[in-house]
């Protein structure tokens, strides 16, 4: 009796163990999916198969790239730099010294329309070499303290513009302190254009970022101006000039939207600029620009889109007509499809 006991303990002990491997195994448990043994296109890349796929990839690319480039160049801008000649001549070789002094400083430029712009005309600031991009510079803001009046307080990224005077600023941090603060006013024929600044902002901003209750509270009352000064009786949802500012840009070259001009503009118009050149961008040798711009149903003008477009597609022909000659010059052979691993008989060896 003992010695058939024995034996029985042992066995039962086995299958427990085994179980217990099999039961903790991280082996997934078998189906087609898992082992790669569904259907699947295995397509045979012949001569004929790659040709029309290049051939394909011409024909759509091709039209597309030249209709972009056409909405493009459709496109009217009137770009004028002005950073430099909106300084007094005697005044140029200290451009810093000027640009922080005191007084107004008033320019008046004169644009010519080349081309008939149908309106809106959008007016863009451009800046080049300036870094929105910088980490400490995109890190200086308080989203908190923009959409909510009882988050004022809430400063600690905002640093060096998170107090003045003892008292936290609203809206806090580099950004913001920041803000552009040139002036643009336009007139044709003695006869003033309105720009339209309502919303040139995104409405997303406007609506989830910045809030209606959120004033603007101890702002550029330090030791040093930054840029514009905000009105303190309307929400930081109603300025959008601040909003549009606050998107920072990727890029040190970047335009921002400033308003829009609602009328259209006739070709050889002359339009009058007075602007107010208060910006300092002279510390970091940027440069301004004042854009005028029409757009189309690809945006502004960009011809980035159309010139890709044409570039990958007329690489496309052109290897579509060189393996061609290829193919007919000196073919080679095709092997034997059923020799291949997904037709062979499972069954077979």
């Amino acid at each position: 009796m003992s010695s058939n006991t024995a034996p029985s303990s042992s066995g039962g002990a086995g299958s427990a163990d085994a179980t217990s491997t099999r039961r903790h195994s991280k082996r997934p448990k078998y189906s087609r999916f898992t082992q790669q043994e569904l259907p699947a296109c295995k397509p045979i890349l012949t001569p004929r198969w790659v040709i029309s796929a290049f051939l394909l990839v011409s024909a759509v690319f091709i039209p597309i790239g030249v209709v972009s480039l056409f909405a493009s160049r459709d496109v009217v801008e009137i770009i004028d730099r002005y950073e430099t000649d909106c300084i007094p001549t005697p005044s140029r070789d200290d451009k810093v010294r000027f640009i922080q002094g005191p007084g107004v400083k008033t320019c008046n430029r004169t644009l010519r329309v080349s081309k008939h712009m149908k309106q809106p005309i959008y007016v863009y600031y451009q800046l080049d070499n300036f870094y929105q991009n910088h980490r400490r510079y995109v890190k200086s803001r308080s989203d908190q303290q923009l959409k909510d009046s009882k988050s004022e307080s809430e400063i600690d990224a905002c640093k060096p513009e998170d107090k003045a005077n003892g008292l936290p600023i609203v809206p806090c941090g580099l950004i913001a302190w920041s803000l552009f603060n040139d002036t643009y006013t336009f007139s044709r024929n003695s006869q003033q254009l309105t720009v339209n600044k309502k919303d040139i902002s995104w409405k997303s901003d406007r609506e989830h970022k910045f809030g209606k209750n959120v004033f603007p509270k101890n702002f550029q009352n330090g030791t040093l101006k930054g840029g514009k000064s905000l009105d303190t009786s309307k929400p930081l949802s109603e300025q959008e000039d601040l909003i549009v500012w606050m998107r920072t840009a990727a890029l040190p070259t970047f335009r921002k939207l400033y308003g829009k001009i609602e009328v259209d503009l006739k070709e050889n118009d002359t339009i009058e600029v007075t602007l107010e050149n208060n910006y300092n961008t002279y510390s970091f040798n940027g440069k301004k620009k004042l854009v005028l711009s029409t757009t189309s149903w690809i945006g502004g003008r960009n011809d980035f889109l159309g010139i890709a477009y044409l570039t990958v597609g007329g690489l496309c022909f052109f290897l579509a007509m060189a393996f061609t000659v290829v193919y007919l010059v000196k073919p080679r052979q095709l092997g034997d499809p059923s020799y291949l691993s997904w037709n062979r008989n499972p069954g077979g060896h």
